[in-house]
């Protein structure tokens, strides 16, 4: 069984990590207010180049949730 709790102290509460997981709020922000997703859509902000600080309109694009989330999967593989 998973320990949630213990997988935010140990990696999400990191000051590293919640900086990270501003810049990719910020991204799904600015594409919220050029209206390319919307609440609730099945949709990621997908980062081009997978740098999180690198927020510039070409590098931001909309991908479905399943193939952002497998892309990175498929390139360690």
């Amino acid at each position: 069984m998973r320990n949630y709790r213990g997988e935010y102290d140990n990696y999400h509460s990191k000051p590293k990590q919640k900086k990270r997981r501003a810049q990719r709020n910020a991204a799904r922000s600015k594409m919220q207010k050029a209206g390319r997703v919307s609440k609730g859509d099945g949709k990621d902000v997908h980062h081009k180049d997978s740098n999180t600080a690198n927020n510039s309109a070409g590098n931001l694009a909309v991908r479905s949730r399943s193939s952002n989330r497998s892309r990175n999967r498929t390139l360690l593989a």
